[in-house]
């Protein structure tokens, strides 16, 4: 970021944005450098707006900001990656916003947080190039052969996670640090993590996570993205994990994800029969 004085230069990803007066419209950006910040687009609703196509949602920008009273101003603003694959396909638009929304809810203000900038990019990047893929644009490469989005966002969710903290204990049981061994032990949403059979007894509120699932996880959280590309996981496995990361995400944010809402009911509709 140069900042000088009242007015600032920026990198940005515009998270969501809701409309404010006449003509104007109210952004959520993300930084590099600043986090989470709350910025106006003056007079963008206006048909001679020339910043309109640069801050549409997922759009990563570069931006110049002055300093105001209520809100910082956003004076230029230049698109420096559009993701238009990404815009032209519904499915990879409901896992945009599925992930726009938790960097929202997982970030702070004013919080240098580069590693999580850099994972917002690879998730943007990787939802455009599979809707590139999707639309058989690249005759190279069949759409088959794309990654898959699901197992995509349950990659992005655990490394999120231990970005911002809440990374869960998949590894070592919570009460005796054992190594966890793969039968059937028991995991605890609000706790964060798993309990081995012998500490699991008298507890309440665990559930039992089969050595598969638990295996997934595991695989997920310490794996680089770039190595499970091509992984395939059976429908029922991805269902057990898609549930139960669903619920330890509800457990920490405490309300429930509109984006991830409409996710859902997205991939009901795509079912086949």
């Amino acid at each position: 970021m140069n900042q000088q004085g009242r007015v600032y230069r920026t990198q940005g990803v515009v998270l969501s944005r809701h409309d404010y007066g006449e003509a104007d419209r109210i952004l959520t950006v993300f930084t590099p450098e600043l986090g989470k910040q709350q910025l106006i687009a003056k007079g963008i609703r206006k048909t001679t707006s020339r910043k309109a196509g640069h801050l549409e949602t997922f759009t990563h920008t570069s931006l110049l900001v002055a300093q105001a009273r209520t809100w910082p101003i956003i004076t230029e603003a230049a698109s420096l990656e559009s993701y238009r694959h990404l815009r032209e396909n519904l499915d990879a638009i409901g896992f945009a916003s599925t992930i726009c929304e938790l960097v929202d809810h997982f970030s702070e203000a004013d919080d240098d947080n580069r590693l999580l900038w850099d994972l917002l990019l690879l998730a943007l990047r990787v939802l455009d190039q599979y809707s590139y893929h999707q639309s058989g644009a690249d005759q190279s490469c069949p759409a088959s052969a794309s990654c898959d989005p699901n197992l995509f966002l349950h990659w992005f969710e655990l490394q999120l996670l231990a970005i911002t903290g809440f990374q869960p204990q998949f590894f070592y049981c919570l009460h005796c640090h054992a190594e966890i061994t793969p039968v059937t032990n028991y995991l605890s949403l609000e706790d964060g993590g798993v309990f081995c059979p012998r500490c699991s007894t008298g507890r309440e509120a665990v559930e039992a996570i089969e050595p598969d699932v638990l295996k997934i996880l595991r695989h997920l959280q310490r794996t680089p993205w770039a190595e499970l590309q091509s992984l395939k996981v059976r429908p029922a496995l991805q269902g057990a994990v898609d549930n139960l990361l669903h619920r330890y995400l509800l457990t920490i944010v405490e309300r429930q994800l509109k984006s991830v809402h409409f996710l859902r009911k997205l991939r009901t509709q795509m079912k086949p029969g």
